[in-house]
């Protein structure tokens, strides 16, 4: 097993590398005569590409996808689909004083481990532009979910230490963070600024809300759906801890509290974040990823190179200052994933409409 591919019956390969010609996936398992051409999949992608906030590199991609099989007159055809995402604007140069040296909190010492090899122009297949086939695929289980009125959103609630105080979703797309409070978007801006000048990096949190999620998805015991959700959320590079509901809120509160009550019109509160025993449970699916600061910063840090021997090192180079709100697409996608997944899996034990 290679770790490329996830999902049992829906599924995707991505392949590529930061620096190499191009990123992309292949999704195996997509039923036929799902509406999807380029546009569908380019509205993700431009959410993901770099240069669309402070937070962000100057890397400039286009992230242009494009359709190579598996759709024909717009209509998914039931056969592999593959996307391709052309590399434009890579620049290996930065990197290569850094090619004999590990960079901290980046996997270069961790793959050299295992594989005894790795890429260093911009990390190879640890770079987060990985992730650009993950959010491709996500757009295609997406346009299965839109025919189930099921939507994800996922919006940023930390930064810096800024908490948003208010979940006012309206307002996300009219600030860069994604942020569901308008005056602690400000306030992450000024943030970011200021930890850029510095040379430095930030982390937060991103909530992710999953609505008109059907009763019945999840599959005993082991593939419970908020273990699958959790899989796929911490797969993502910068993600360091995932809490579905009340998460571990939870442990501070009494049953009396963390129960929520069921009454004929639904749940009257929901701690459970739409899960009961691994099955959702119709309620909204909640949950929230923290997200580590990027490890590619300015300031001096101690290391050591290939051969063991003590080094320091400042890393230059377009990076991100923080992985938000970039990420906030990806999480979206993965959720994406899993959700279209127990759909197509739920079809073995009971038949809905889901596709007539």
């Amino acid at each position: 097993m290679s770790g490329n591919t996830f999902g049992t019956l829906f599924r995707i390969t991505t392949w590529g590398e930061s620096h190499g010609k191009g990123v992309g996936v292949v999704v195996d398992g997509c039923p036929p005569q799902i509406p999807l051409d380029e546009t569908i999949i380019q509205t993700m992608m431009d959410r993901r590409r770099p240069g669309g906030s402070v937070a962000s590199t100057n890397r400039k991609e286009p992230d242009k996808a494009v359709i190579l099989s598996g759709v024909f007159e717009g209509m998914t055809t039931g056969t592999p689909i593959m996307i391709m995402i052309h590399n434009k604007d890579a620049d290996s140069s930065a990197y290569k004083p850094y090619a004999d040296i590990f960079r901290p909190g980046h996997g270069d010492i961790t793959y050299q481990a295992k594989y005894g090899i790795r890429d260093w122009r911009g990390g190879g297949r640890s770079s987060a532009r990985e992730t650009a086939g993950r959010v491709a695929g996500g757009a295609v289980a997406k346009a299965i979910l839109d025919r189930e009125k099921i939507s994800i959103c996922a919006y940023t609630v930390e930064l810096g230490g800024v908490r948003a105080q208010k979940r006012d979703l309206s307002v996300i797309d009219s600030n860069p963070f994604y942020c569901p409070d308008a005056a602690a978007a400000l306030e992450m801006e000024q943030r970011v600024l200021e930890v850029k000048e510095q040379g430095d990096s930030v982390g937060g949190i991103v909530e992710i809300a999953a609505k008109g999620v059907p009763r019945g998805l999840g599959e005993p015991v082991f593939d419970k759906l908020d273990a699958e959700l959790a899989k796929a959320l911490m797969s993502i590079g910068a993600v360091k801890g995932v809490e579905i509901g009340a998460g571990f809120e939870a442990a501070r509160k009494l049953g009396s509290e963390n129960n929520d009550p069921i009454t004929p019109e639904g749940f009257l509160s929901n701690h459970s974040g739409g899960i009961l025993a691994g099955i959702s449970n119709g309620d909204n699916i909640v949950m929230r990823v923290a997200v580590k600061p990027i490890p590619s910063i300015a300031i001096e840090q101690k290391t050591i190179d290939r051969l063991g021997s003590p080094a320091s090192i400042s890393i230059k180079g377009r990076h991100d200052i923080s992985a938000i709100p970039r990420i906030n697409v990806v999480c979206e996608a993965m959720v994406s994933l899993v959700l279209a997944d127990h759909l197509l899996r739920n079809l073995s034990i009971n038949v809905p409409e889901y596709f007539r």
